[in-house]
């Protein structure tokens, strides 16, 4: 994380830095800066002072770094808070992928914890949003309401993407079971450290930015994605 997410991080700053005219740096911070939050749903307003993994700190850490290089630099900076994203050509040690391939394989799953919530978010409706916030570069001192998280000082800001559904993780599970017609076997297992029990994106923000919010109903984008990893995986014909 921190060879990736800090020193990977100042490579990109000072890339941009150095190139004339540049009209907008969009990066990917984590909804996971808000792990130790109570107040729901996430704004992009709130104070993110309690990170709970090294992860989560690294994060925070980008987006104040990118702070300094579009205060020092005047650099338009977006950052953009992804939720639990899922779909085609997600990661494999994600939940969503992890749990659809043993499920379809008739091997055991492992659910860490009892009462778990994510708003999970289906990669098209992220690629949609990043798509319409690429020309919407920050300007100092003019917020598009009392939600914007604009930098009084600099040309940054950030940007949840997220449902601003929450859903349990047994209901990912069940929509799974449905997509590939097969029952889990599910092992219970304790929650892991570092780990939080609720994501809750506000959409508030991105939606007055862009007049677009994800909507995709977890049932049909868990469909898609099935689908997909199923042809991902079947051997060559």
């Amino acid at each position: 994380y921190i060879s990736a997410n800090i020193a990977g991080q100042l490579e990109v700053l000072e890339a941009c830095r150095r190139i004339a005219k540049l009209r907008h740096l969009v990066f990917a911070s984590s909804s996971s800066v808000y792990a130790g939050n109570t107040k729901l749903p996430f704004s992009e307003g709130d104070r993110v002072d309690t990170p709970q993994s090294l992860y989560a700190a690294t994060k925070k850490a980008d987006e104040l770094m990118a702070h300094c290089y579009a205060h020092l630099y005047r650099l338009p900076v977006t950052g953009v808070r992804f939720f639990t994203v899922y779909g085609p050509w997600g990661r494999p040690d994600m939940a969503p992928w992890r749990f659809a391939e043993a499920i379809d394989a008739g091997a055991p799953i492992e659910i860490y914890g009892e009462e778990i919530w994510r708003d999970f978010t289906y990669v098209e409706d992220l690629v949609e949003a990043i798509v319409r916030l690429i020309p919407l570069a920050p300007a100092k001192g003019a917020p598009v309401g009392p939600m914007d998280s604009l930098s009084p000082v600099a040309p940054w800001r950030v940007v949840n993407i997220g449902r601003g559904e929450p859903v349990r993780l047994t209901d990912l599970i069940a929509a799974i079971e449905t997509s590939l017609g097969k029952t889990a076997e599910r092992r219970q297992m304790a929650m892991q450290a570092g780990d939080v029990p609720l994501t809750f994106a506000g959409a508030e923000l991105l939606q007055a930015l862009t007049g677009y919010r994800p909507s995709t109903p977890l049932g049909d984008g868990v469909k898609a994605f099935c689908e997909w990893l199923r042809d991902y995986k079947a051997p060559p014909a």
